[in-house]
């Protein structure tokens, strides 16, 4: 019993002497850098204090920059005169936009919806647009506004609070400076330039350092300026300072330098004492581990238990072990970092229980690996200890799932042929898996095992059974289709055959959708073209006939045999613009048609059909919108054709647009094609069938009340198309977009 309680005790002094080893040699290698400079005055900790106190000194000792000294070094260059000239486009469209901001204000204005007098936005119009043009004309102009923006910022920024002060630093009563520029002197010690040396000597000082200031260590958290060239103007002003800073030799012991070099000096000795003892507490571990501890033979009922652990799992348990003592003597290394700067209770406290937890993880962990090299010791059926571990346990768990996936694969092959097919690719590509007995005699072909069957194998048994399950699909929409049901398409998959095959079947079921769906529209809009030719054409001839019909009497006056002859001449001419119009839809539709192409300029084009609608539109009580393009935009038309499409959509316009409503018409040029966009409200419901107002004799008047031959749009769709371009329609409501697209030339 006693014997036993000694090698517990010897255990424990064991694995607490490897941990004071261990942790001492990583605080020692750790803080080397740190401990291992000659003296205070070369380490990190003073030379940062000593640019802390440089950065005080520049804000707060030797004179403040003024605003008026920064404005002064403001300068204006042509880049940024550019810049700003351009900042919102070009003159065109600024003076455009700024006309266009202001003309509906106006507007309101003047109707009196709005409280501001007409005059007045016109007088603030033509200021902003008068300084526009002045930004393009003189350069003096704009690098005014430029240095008025500049020095508003320097303003605001000279007026920040706290007004920049910078902390100092913890030395500052400290040091002893002496600095210069431009031939004045700036000092703590009232010394002039004659005494510097001797106040600044080796005898009066215990350190010395010739330090420069730069202009741009004016600036930290506080005051860091925004703008690149305020960084640089401030840094210019402030300027560079050439001088010495020292550590008297008279320094009080308890000034916060000599506190802190003492301290340092100190620690130096621990620190040095502190590697040389965690340097013989490892030699003494290691001659114990030698001479002293000896693995024990006997098998009680501790190494029984730990028998039944796979052996692969064990060493796993013992690696995670390992991992967490090397976790604990981090903890106790941070532990003796923290008591080095603060020596307090509970520093100690944690780092006597972070000492206390990496014993601890030492003794388990030398137990796991006694217990271990026994197990290891007493085996004699490696074949059955290689049953028993936990990769072995994993393959059979994977061998059961790959079953499980036979079966599902099974379950795919409906189709016997192409599952016979699939069955005898995966027995090539799977057929190799016979290597994985190869790592029991070889461990190199582990890895390259490993790689295939996880890069090559699998995704290529997922790959065949998403293809089955493909096959199947589309088999099983073929029947469907054959039978009648056309119900959703398949979805299409990749390039693979099966994909053409479904995207095929897909074009098929769609075309039968499409035409069932057109038969219906062909037999509904043919009712129509005849209901609507006949109501056309018979309306004009009712008219012609009735009214030869009252001339044929003998009692009529000459003013109403002149009045009846003017309705017929009228309802004769309208009588031979539906036949003429019909006519040329004719022809269009069968191409026997000769376009005279030439190059057009689509703006001035437009500009000629609104002038065929001057007096109307003057008339009117429609307001029209037109914008342009800056400069001529060509096309390669015909130019009588194009005419015609912009005369009835403008004539279709004038016709059923809602009174006192605005029209846009807008030009632009989007790459290499012009777009040419019409916009207005319609006093008619549209009843969103905008695809439908192509058609031969459709109207947005349903009651067909007005003039119109409702042959305008499907004229004018047919002159585009036959340039290649194209002509869409959109319709929200009661608005009504004609959009234009055809391809420019230079």
């Amino acid at each position: 019993m006693g014997t036993r309680w000694r090698n517990r005790i010897v255990a424990i002094l064991i694995a607490l002497v490897f941990v004071c080893g261990i942790s001492g040699s990583f605080y020692f290698i750790y803080n080397l850098d740190r401990f291992g400079q000659k003296s205070y005055f070369e380490t990190e900790e003073f030379q940062y204090e000593l640019q802390e106190y440089a950065n005080y000194l520049i804000i707060n000792e030797f004179g403040s920059v003024s605003a008026d000294s920064v404005k002064e070094k403001i300068s204006v260059s042509m880049e940024e005169i550019g810049e700003h000239r351009y900042k919102y486009g070009s003159l065109d469209a600024q003076l455009d936009n700024i006309r266009y901001q202001y003309e509906e204000r106006i507007q309101l204005a003047e109707n009196g919806e709005i409280s501001e007098e007409p005059e007045e936005l016109v007088a603030e119009r033509d200021e902003v647009l008068d300084d526009i043009r002045k930004n393009f004309s003189s350069d003096e102009h704009v690098e005014k506004k430029i240095r008025a923006e500049k020095e508003q910022i320097v303003e605001e920024y000279f007026a920040k609070d706290p007004n920049f002060q910078s902390y100092p630093s913890r030395f500052h009563q400290d040091f002893q400076y002496f600095f210069e520029q431009d031939g004045e002197s700036f000092t703590n010690i009232g010394a002039n330039k004659t005494s510097v040396d001797r106040m600044f000597s080796d005898e009066n000082m215990q350190y010395v350092t010739i330090y420069t200031i730069r202009g741009d260590d004016y600036f930290n958290s506080y005051n860091w300026p925004y703008e690149d060239w305020l960084y640089q103007i401030v840094a210019e002003v402030r300027g560079d300072f050439e001088g010495i800073i020292g550590v008297p030799k008279g320094l009080a012991s308890d000034s916060e330098l000599m506190i802190a070099k003492t301290g340092y000096e100190e620690n130096r000795i621990w620190f040095w004492r502190l590697g040389i003892g965690s340097l013989i507490a490892l030699l003494f571990w290691f001659v114990l581990m030698i001479k002293v501890v000896s693995i024990p033979k006997e098998r009680g009922k501790w190494q029984n238990l730990y028998n039944k652990i796979p052996v692969d799992l064990s060493v796993v348990v013992v690696g995670f072990s390992a991992l967490l003592i090397l976790f604990s003597l981090m903890w106790v290394h941070d532990s003796i970092n923290l008591l080095t700067y603060n020596s307090s209770t509970m520093y100690f406290t944690e780092l006597v229980i972070s000492v206390m937890i990496s014993t601890i993880l030492s003794l388990l962990t030398y137990v796991q690996l006694r217990y271990l090299t026994n197990s290891m010791r007493g085996m004699t059926d490696f074949k059955q200890q290689g049953k028993n571990s936990l990769l072995f346990i994993i393959f059979k768990t994977c061998k059961k799932v790959y079953q499980r996936i036979f079966e599902v694969v099974k379950e795919a092959f409906l189709n016997t042929a192409t599952g016979i097919q699939v069955f005898i690719l995966l027995a090539i590509v799977f057929g190799l898996g016979f290597g994985f007995f190869m790592i029991f005699f070889d461990i190199a072909f582990f890895l390259l095992y490993f790689l295939f069957a996880v890069f090559i194998g699998v995704p290529t048994l997922i790959h065949l059974v998403k293809s089955v399950g493909y096959f199947n699909k589309i088999s099983i929409k073929t029947e469907e289709m054959a039978s009648g049901k056309l119900g959703e398409p398949i979805e299409v998959k990749g390039n693979s055959v099966l994909s053409k095959m479904a995207a095929n079947l897909n074009v098929l079921n769609q075309g039968v959708k499409v035409s069932l769906n057109e038969q219906a529209k062909s037999e509904r809009l043919k009712t129509e073209l005849i209901t609507n030719v006949s109501h056309d054409l018979r309306t004009p001839l009712t008219s012609i006939i009735t009214y030869t019909e009252l001339m044929k009497k003998n009692d009529l006056t000459a003013e109403d045999r002149s009045a009846y002859l003017e309705i017929i001449d009228r309802k004769s001419q309208r009588l031979k613009g539906l036949i003429e119009d019909l006519f040329e839809v004719s022809k269009m539709a069968s191409g026997n048609i000769e376009l005279v192409k030439e190059r057009v300029d689509l703006n001035q084009l437009l500009q000629q059909a609104l002038a065929e609608y001057d007096d109307s539109l003057k008339e009117s009580n429609l307001q029209f919108r037109v914008t342009n393009t800056d400069k001529p935009l060509y096309a390669l038309v015909d130019g009588q054709k194009m005419w015609r499409v912009f005369d009835n959509l403008i004539g279709n316009i004038m016709k059923y647009s809602l009174e006192n409503s605005r029209v846009y018409i807008q030009v632009h040029q989007l790459e290499n094609k012009a777009k040419i966009t019409f916009k207005n409200v319609s006093k008619y419901e549209l009843n969103d069938q905008s695809e439908e107002l192509y058609e031969r004799f459709k109207r947005g008047d349903t009651s067909r009340h007005t003039d119109g031959s409702g042959l305008g749009l499907a004229i004018a769709k047919s002159i585009i198309d036959l340039h290649g371009g194209s002509l869409d329609i959109e319709t929200d409501g009661d608005l009504f977009k004609v959009n234009i697209c055809l391809r420019v030339v230079e």
